[in-house]
């Protein structure tokens, strides 16, 4: 899809890296060639103020039975009757936060990404929330809270740190109006904000232990002695590592 005219001017050079990109900018973990679950999200950039870019994101439910806790971006499972990955994450949307589909402007899909926990095949929609609007939960029993993350936020060196799940699964993460967003979202934003020149040298050496709260009940059942292997296969995102 085209980019759209009137956009502001920090939209470059994200657009352009971000329409080269491939799968393997994300994750080292490719889609399988069949079986997993066509799903997409929308990563939906706007602005409060002229020059200031912000993202979308909304935190689960704690009491859900899966992703409890987890910041995200909305979006889920295609339905039969969505046409493209833009649908299912517009319409997504809608439902969970009441995003208005017409405030917001599709400018690209990106590279399919798998996660091996849920066997989704994610489609990231990346748009520009050209009308912003007052949003909420559309199910408080889902959807906890929404929040618009601001990028200078998001790329101070002093809200990123990674992850380290007891298996050994380490990825990035980002600790910004008190949450925490790791997995396969945290991974998402630091790509892009990479693609983007945004991101600032940041100390990688800060670790910060996974909460239960946010643990998947996948990963909660993982032992601490778990390998390599069997960790990186259970790992809630395509994004990450294991370190011993």
């Amino acid at each position: 899809m085209g980019a759209a005219a009137g956009l502001p001017a920090w939209w470059e050079p994200l657009l352009s890296r971000a329409a080269a990109a491939r799968t393997s900018d994300f994750t080292t973990v490719p889609p399988p060639a069949s079986g997993g679950r066509p799903s997409a999200v929308l990563v939906l950039f706007g602005e409060e103020r002229p020059g200031e870019p912000d993202l979308l994101l909304l935190q689960r439910a704690g009491t859900m039975r899966t992703h409890a806790g987890q910041p995200a971006f909305p979006g889920g499972a295609a339905d039969p009757g969505d046409k493209d990955p833009a649908a299912t994450a517009l319409r997504e949307a809608q439902e969970e936060v009441g995003l208005d589909p017409a405030s917001a402007t599709v400018l690209m899909t990106l590279p399919e990404l798998y996660i091996p926990v849920s066997r989704f095949v994610v489609t990231p929609v990346l748009a520009w929330w050209h009308a912003p609007h007052p949003v909420r939960p559309g199910h408080p029993d889902e959807v906890e809270r929404v929040a618009r993350l601001s990028v200078a936020d998001l790329v101070d060196p002093a809200n990123r740190v990674r992850v380290r799940h007891r298996s050994g699964w380490v990825g990035p993460a980002f600790q910004v109006s008190d949450m925490l967003v790791w997995g396969f979202t945290a991974g998402v934003i630091a790509t892009l904000l990479d693609l983007a020149g945004w991101s600032r040298p940041w100390e990688p050496g800060r670790l910060v232990t996974l909460p239960d709260s946010q643990m998947p009940a996948a990963l909660r059942a993982v032992p601490a002695e778990t390998d390599a292997a069997e960790a990186t296969a259970s790992a809630p995102a395509a994004t990450g590592e294991v370190v011993p």
